[in-house]
């Protein structure tokens, strides 16, 4: 991408969009377009229509989504799929009426079958039964890649996904209702300190195994693969025979954690000094998520962020920015 290159990051508020806008200007990008959900509602199609008439992105990176943690998913399965599959398929038709040069769609570890075989590869894609417990969210984000697959296939657009693992860092969503393990974990752990609870309940037995990355790790790859990879160079992979999907790689750090082992981590970072109690009746949800980070290191990029640093960065951006109001 060149310097001056017009690039759309989509979601630049949230925890993924943040991190990449702050890694695109460091890297001497000049010329960035975002809006927030307010100004521009990526559900409605003639509004995302408008916008690229009017701005005409080059390049574009999708990460605006609907997320949330498990309980969030499986009360709301119909919203999950619903907002996901409007906000992905307007912006990847858009693009290519635009277009756009190349458009990179943020998916998701959770497409992956709920037993597959650890860890996993990019080609146990569509091999298997997804975890029910985010089963809509994780239906729309195979129907982005698709839609990437397809119009590449059919057009020639250079447009491919990528499979983030599990992430955390600054502007994490922190809300108990909706937010993920390591931000549930943070406040929860916190704010019981601050009441000196003599406990707090994890939820499920705690041996559920976990791989978490650095947002801004992920947003270090993200920008190397807009700027140094194509879809040549993933085909050129050393796929198994018959693989579903050939335009998109794992991003991730190799390494995982039991979510009993996370939650005594970041007690410790916090401070508390209670005990730690098991709610069996709540669900574990998927026994291990492990990426293969494989083809991403044939590519020539690793994660260096260090997971103990990364949630003591973590734990501080939430002292300053959530605790604190």
């Amino acid at each position: 991408m060149e310097s001056d290159a017009k690039i759309y990051v989509a979601g630049h508020r949230g925890l993924v969009g943040s991190a990449l806008v702050r890694k695109l200007e460091e890297r001497g990008y000049t010329n960035l377009v975002y809006k927030t959900s307010r100004e521009l509602d990526l559900r409605r199609q003639s509004s995302v229509e408008a916008f690229f008439q009017k701005e005409k992105p080059e390049y574009v990176i999708i990460s605006a989504a609907k997320v949330g943690g498990i309980m969030a998913n499986k009360q709301s399965p119909a919203t999950f799929l619903t907002d996901n599959l409007l906000i992905e398929t307007n912006l990847i038709k858009t693009a290519y009426e635009t277009g756009v040069k190349k458009l990179l769609f943020l998916g998701s570890s959770c497409v992956y079958p709920k037993f597959a075989r650890q860890p996993m590869r990019e080609e146990y894609f569509l091999t298997g039964p997804l975890e029910p417990t985010n089963e809509g969210y994780s239906v729309a984000k195979i129907a982005g890649m698709e839609l990437c697959k397809h119009y590449h296939t059919q057009y020639g657009a250079e447009f491919f996904s990528v499979m983030p693992t599990n992430l955390y860092g600054p502007h994490d969503n922190f809300d108990l209702t909706s937010s993920h393990v390591i931000p549930a974990l943070i406040r929860r752990f916190h704010e019981a300190k601050e009441r000196a609870d003599k406990t707090v309940t994890l939820w499920g037995t705690g041996s559920a195994k976990r791989e978490f990355m650095h947002v801004d790790s992920l947003a270090d790859a993200l920008v190397y693969v807009m700027e140094r990879v194509s879809l040549e160079d993933i085909a050129r992979l050393d796929w198994e025979e018959n693989a579903p999907n050939k335009t998109f790689v794992n991003i991730g750090t190799g390494t995982d954690i039991s979510i009993k082992d996370l939650a005594y981590k970041i007690k410790d970072i916090v401070g508390y000094s209670g005990r730690i109690e098991h709610d069996l009746t709540k669900p574990d949800g998927t026994p291990r998520k492990l990426l293969d980070v494989s083809k991403l290191s044939q590519l020539g990029w690793k994660a260096t962020i260090d997971f103990d640093a990364g949630l003591k960065q973590t734990y501080a951006w939430y002292l300053e920015n959530i605790a604190s109001r």
